[in-house]
C-alpha cells in the first residue's frame, strides 16, 4: 500500500475551497486543544504576537524539498538583516556606554546566530532516510529549536548579570539621543525578521522556525525598551538604564517558556487535535470505509507522517487494498505536507 506513488491531484482552487470548508467544519466543534487561543482584545493581540501557532500548516507547501528551501531562504535573509542590525547597535554602544543597549545588542547577536543550527537542521532534514534513521533526519529541526531556547536563555542571563553589575558600579551615559536611534534600528530589523520567519514557519509547519521568529519579535520589543531607558536618562533618571536592562532579561526568560512548551511538545510527538480531526474527516468520506479504528499522526521536523486502521465494507482482499489506496491518496490531497501515511484495512467482524 505504501510502495506506490501518490498523486497530489486537485487544482489549487479546489484545495483552497476544501480547506475553507474543512476549517468551518472544525470550528463548529469544541476540540480539546490542550490550550486556548484567545481572539480579539489586548490578550488576543498579545497571544498572536508572541505565541503564533503552527497548526494550520497542513495544506501549505506540498513538496518537502521546496519547503526546506523556503526555510533556508528565510534563515539566510534574516541572518544578514540581524547581523546588520547588531553591527549598527554595537557601534552605538561604543559611543553611549548604555548597558540596556549592550544587553539588547548581545541578545540580537545571539538571535542572529540561532539561525545557524536551524539552517544546518533544514539541510540535514533533506537527507534520505536510511537503515539507521528510518524516519529520516527531520527531527534535527526540533533539536535545533531546543538549542535556540538554550542560547536565548543564556543571553538573557548575560544581560541580567550586566544590568546588576551596572547597579553596583554606575556609569554615566553619553548621547542618549543615539540610544533612541539604536532602539528604533533594533526594533525595525527584528520586526522585519520576525514577520518573515513566522510567516514561512507557519507556511511550512516548522515549530522551530516560528520559535525563531518569536525570538526576533521579543528582541524587537527589548530594543524599544532601550528607547524607554534613554528617555529616562534624558529626564534625569539615570538608573532607568540598568532597570530596563534587568527587565529585558526577566521578560525574555518568562516569554521563553511558551517556546519551550511548543518545542517540547513536538519532541514528545504531540499533535494538534484539529489535524487528527481533519484526517478522520477525510477518511470518513472515502468510499468503502465503514469506520475508523485509530489514526496516528506525528511531526518529523516540518513534515507529517502517520498511519490509520480503517474498517472496510468488503471481505475481498483486492477491494480492501483499493479502498486503503484511495484513502491514502485522499489524505495526501488534504494534507500538503504529509509524507508517508499507511492505511491498513480491516474487515468488519460480521463479514468474516
Amino acid at each position: 500500500m505504501s510502495g506506490h506513488t501518490h498523486q497530489h491531484g486537485g487544482s489549487e482552487h479546489e484545495h483552497e475551497h476544501e480547506h475553507e470548508h474543512e476549517h468551518e467544519h472544525e470550528h463548529d466543534h469544541d476540540h480539546d486543544h490542550g490550550h486556548s487561543h484567545p481572539h480579539g482584545g489586548v490578550k488576543g493581540f498579545l497571544y498572536d504576537l508572541f505565541m503564533p501557532h503552527t497548526h494550520d500548516a497542513a495544506d501549505s507547501i506540498d513538496d518537502a524539498m521546496e519547503a526546506s528551501t523556503a526555510g533556508v531562504r528565510a534563515l539566510k535573509i534574516s541572518l544578514f538583516i540581524l547581523l546588520g542590525t547588531t553591527v549598527l547597535q554595537a557601534v552605538i554602544v561604543a559611543f553611549t556606554g548604555s548597558i540596556a543597549l549592550l544587553a539588547d545588542t548581545i541578545h540580537n547577536f545571539a538571535d542572529a546566530l540561532t539561525a545557524v543550527p536551524l539552517w544546518i537542521a533544514f539541510v540535514l532534514g533533506r537527507r534520505v532516510a536510511n537503515r539507521h534513521y528510518t524516519y529520516g533526519y527531520g527531527r534535527a529541526e526540533d533539536l535545533a529549536g531546543m538549542f535556540i531556547v538554550f542560547v536565548v536563555a543564556l543571553s538573557a542571563v548575560v544581560a541580567g548579570w550586566q544590568a546588576i553589575d551596572r547597579f553596583i558600579n554606575p556609569r554615566p551615559i553619553e548621547n542618549p539621543w543615539l540610544l533612541v536611534a539604536a532602539g528604533v534600528i533594533g526594533f525595525a530589523g527584528n520586526e522585519i525578521v520576525a514577520i518573515y520567519r513566522i510567516r514561512v514557519g507557519q507556511k511550512i509547519g516548522s515549530a522551530a522556525l516560528v520559535a525563531d521568529g518569536v525570538h526576533a519579535r521579543l528582541d524587537g520589543f527589548t530594543s524599544l525598551s532601550v528607547v524607554l531607558g534613554a528617555i529616562g536618562v534624558m529626564l534625569g533618571f539615570p538608573i532607568a538604564d540598568p532597570i530596563i536592562g534587568l527587565l529585558i532579561a526577566i521578560s525574555i526568560i518568562i516569554l521563553l517558556w511558551g517556546t519551550v512548551k511548543s518545542i517540547g511538545a513536538r519532541l514528545m510527538d504531540a499533535i494538534d487535535p484539529e489535524l487528527v480531526h481533519r484526517a478522520e474527516h477525510t477518511l470518513e468520506h472515502v468510499d468503502g470505509v465503514r469506520a475508523i479504528r485509530d489514526v496516528q499522526l506525528r511531526w518529523v521536523g516540518h513534515r507529517l507522517t502517520g498511519s490509520a486502521t480503517v474498517e472496510v465494507d468488503t471481505a475481498n482482499l483486492h477491494d480492501a487494498v483499493h479502498v486503503a489506496d484511495r484513502a491514502e491518496a485522499d489524505l495526501h490531497r488534504a494534507f500538503g505536507n504529509l509524507d508517508a501515511f499507511v492505511v491498513t484495512p480491516t474487515v468488519h467482524a460480521h463479514q468474516h
